[in-house]
């Protein structure tokens, strides 16, 4: 097509167009350097005039006030001849004009600095924010005193991000909102009544707005979503706070550019990947790929599996099927620099700024069959990129275990490697739990175990998984808890690492002697020889 007129790229900016209009001049813009860079320009006085218009809000009657503490002044009296002149503004005076404006306009001036041009967001939300994704809502509800308000909407096809506020007296409260075990309720559904699940919402110490934000990642294209917002409690008083909120999806599916990556496939390690799509939103860069076992590696891990639980019951390994494959990779521009990476949980202790937002996982069917999605901080001026395999990560049944003395391990702690885990148990103990009637009386007691170990994970160690103990009955009990690895070493140059492990049934006592077995766990192998995968 021919380049487009500047009127249009200017609406282009603006979203004034049709979907038709916009879809057919983005991807003229994205293949002519000319219209990308006027695009770009207007972009660029876009966040100019934003910046400039970031006026703190003054009270509605500020100019009375001023004007209330001002002594007149009487002008002498003189004789003038009236004379029209034409009025020139120019660009400067022009955004000083409508600075005064905002000041003198609390809602404009909300508007200029909403909540989504601040540093509490994600860098993806932020840039979506300055392209123009934002809505303003502003609608409310309000009970016993209080207003619960949605202040914006920012839509894309990865996401759709709400701002609220609460309101008492005008003045903003503490946005904290209780979800999990409360009657409180943000629920999302799709044009045919389909609810979004994937549901999160954050909040600040100190800021006048919280977020509630909807995945869509998993969904395919939208036209309408309706958010509804059901609150009962808010700041430990009830009340009914009810809103519905509809969201027209159509220009945010067409934001989006989806590149096709045809299922390259390689195999590396009994590990085999599969590059599904890439997706360039407005707030979000997306990664779609797949992960399994070769057929090989898939029959070896099943027998394992069927031979441990032979041994420990199959209800004890049963976590084995799941999660059993990932990668580590990184995303590199045309000049070889690295602009995004995944280290595939492997390196999480390691504090350093992969650009990531998430990345999520499912079970696509199959011992070890993953389906990922990874989502990454958008670039504004994206380029040919490319992605790079690093690594294979697998989880694999175990062979390790370790007998547990209870005489010996009163007089000395017991230590153990295993692939760079060195791990002490300090202590065992029984906790005793009850469980209340409501009458408040103790009526049941149980004997919970407790293994608390201590000790640390070299650089490229195994990660264990979980484990099983069996007593000196030969009852196999499964053993649940946490796993903490600190960014931080102790003197051997090891990263410290915490575990607690407990039993959820019964015991009567402590055994004299136990064996805890490792059941699984998830080694690494390096890809030498890269492969490389064009996302453009």
């Amino acid at each position: 097509m021919n380049c487009p007129t500047i009127d249009d790229l200017s609406k282009y900016t603006e979203q004034l167009l049709r979907e038709e209009e916009h879809a057919l001049i983005q991807n003229h813009v994205h293949s002519c350097e000319g219209c990308m860079r006027v695009v770009d320009a207007f972009m660029e006085e876009k966040r100019f005039i934003k910046e400039t218009l970031k006026t703190p809000v003054l009270p509605n009657e500020f100019a009375h006030l001023v004007l209330d503490q001002l002594e007149p002044y009487k002008q002498p009296t003189q004789k003038r001849r009236k004379v029209r002149k034409p009025v020139m503004l120019s660009a400067a005076a022009a955004i000083l004009a409508l600075g005064m404006s905002a000041a003198f306009n609390p809602g404009f001036a909300e508007w200029i600095g909403g909540f989504f041009s601040t540093g509490e967001v994600d860098e993806g939300l932020r840039l979506a924010d300055e392209a123009g994704y934002t809505e303003q809502v502003n609608v409310e509800a309000t009970d016993n005193g209080i207003t619960f308000k949605v202040a914006e909407v920012l839509a894309d096809s990865s996401r759709i991000a709400l701002s609220y506020q609460i309101l008492k007296g005008g003045k903003p409260q503490d946005t904290k909102i209780e979800i999990a075990d409360s009657k409180n309720k943000f629920l999302a559904f799709d044009q045919n009544g389909r609810e979004i699940a994937e549901m999160g919402t954050g909040w600040w110490e100190g800021s006048d707005y919280g977020l509630i934000e909807f995945s869509l990642r998993e969904h395919g294209a939208l036209e309408k979503v309706t958010v509804k917002v059901e609150l009962v409690e808010i700041n430990g008083k009830e009340g009914s706070w009810q809103l519905e909120i509809p969201i027209d999806m159509t220009a945010a599916m067409s934001s989006t550019e989806r590149i096709s990556l045809k299922d390259a496939h390689t195999d590396r390690h009994g590990v085999a990947v599969t590059m599904k799509e890439v997706r360039y939103a407005p707030s979000s860069s997306d990664l779609l790929y797949e992960t399994s076992f070769t057929k090989e590696e898939q029959a070896k891990v099943k027998e394992e599996i069927q031979r441990l639980g032979q041994k420990l019951g199959k209800h004890n390994v049963g976590s084995l099927a799941s999660n059993g494959t990932a990668v580590a990779y990184h995303i590199e521009n045309d000049e070889g620099k690295v602009l995004y990476h995944n280290n595939g949980q492997k390196y999480s202790f390691k504090l350093e700024d992969s650009g990531g937002l998430q990345s999520s996982g499912r079970e696509a069917g199959g011992v070890g069959h993953m389906a990922w999605n990874d989502s990454f901080i958008p670039l504004k001026d994206r380029q040919n990129l490319t992605f790079v395999l690093d690594g294979v990560l697998k989880k694999v049944p175990s062979d390790f275990s370790v007998k547990v003395n209870m005489k010996e391990l009163k007089k000395n702690p017991l230590s153990f490697e295993y692939e760079g885990n060195h791990l002490t148990i300090k202590k065992v103990k029984a906790k005793n739990d009850y469980s209340l009637r409501k009458s408040v009386v103790p009526v049941e007691r149980e004997t919970n175990l407790v293994i608390v170990m201590e000790g640390g994970r070299e650089e490229h160690a195994s990660e264990l998984g979980s484990w099983v103990l069996v007593d000196d009955k030969g009852k196999a009990v499964p053993l649940f808890g946490s796993q903490s690895l600190l960014n931080e070493k102790d003197e051997k140059g090891r990263y410290i690492m915490k575990a607690e492990l407990r039993t959820d049934q019964q015991m009567e006592d402590i055994p004299e002697e136990f064996t805890l077995y490792l059941t699984d766990v998830t080694r690494y192998y390096e890809v030498k020889d890269k492969w490389k995968v064009p996302l453009y």
